[in-house]
């Protein structure tokens, strides 16, 4: 029989859960623990604090999340795969439907997602990332680096190689950097800044496209 796949943040635990019970733990201890970080931000995320707001003991808690840093690496890995998931959705959509807008269609889906993330914002814009959360989000770049590259081959609008992957890294740093400051400014963000990150990356992609 195969076995489930392994709860978001899984890879940052102690303990991976494999009963549908402990599971459904660990989802309630990150879900607790993300309404303590946007709430009253990373300082609160003591093990103590997130097993009583869970109303789980911290022997429970301990199982799988031992101090602030493992918390804070679990609810990180657990947004990174949401966040693959969504460029994966895109790139699979972009096989099937042509785009008038291809950068525009990138960066109002992952605004939209800053938006309505409110524990990813919290966590990035404080000051408690652990080394190995920085870690992880360097990979999990690349991962969306490879999602843009994805999406131009699937566009029919770039061949495959080594300058191509190098370029969508540089594009997903530039946009990523670009929607945490549209953020920091605004809550919705700052619409002017999210237009400006748009020309950018239309003019920056157009120019690397134009090379094949």
């Amino acid at each position: 029989m195969p076995q489930p796949d392994p709860p978001p943040g899984a890879a940052a635990l102690r303990r991976t859960p494999r009963q549908a019970r402990s599971r459904a733990r660990l989802a309630l201890l990150l879900a607790a623990a993300e309404r303590i970080l946007v709430e009253e931000g990373v300082e609160a995320l003591t093990t103590t604090r997130v097993a009583a707001e869970a109303k789980v003991s911290v022997g429970s808690l301990y199982q799988y999340l031992p101090d602030r840093g493992a918390i804070i690496d679990a609810l990180a890995a657990g947004w990174f795969t949401r966040l693959e998931g969504v460029m994966d959705d895109l790139a699979r959509t972009a096989t099937r439907e042509r785009w008038e807008d291809p950068v525009g269609v990138l960066v109002d889906t992952y605004a939209h997602i800053y938006r309505t993330e409110h524990g990813f914002r919290a966590l990035w814009f404080g000051s408690g990332l652990t080394e190995r959360t920085r870690e992880a989000d360097r990979e999990h770049k690349r991962r969306m680096a490879d999602g843009i590259r994805r999406v131009l081959l699937a566009l029919g609008v770039a061949r495959d190689d080594e300058a191509l992957t190098r370029s969508c890294h540089a594009a997903i740093l530039a946009a990523d950097a670009l929607a945490q400051e549209a953020f920091r400014r605004e809550p919705e963000g700052d619409a002017a800044l999210l237009e400006e990150a748009k020309v950018m990356l239309r003019g920056y992609l157009g120019a690397v496209v134009a090379r094949y």
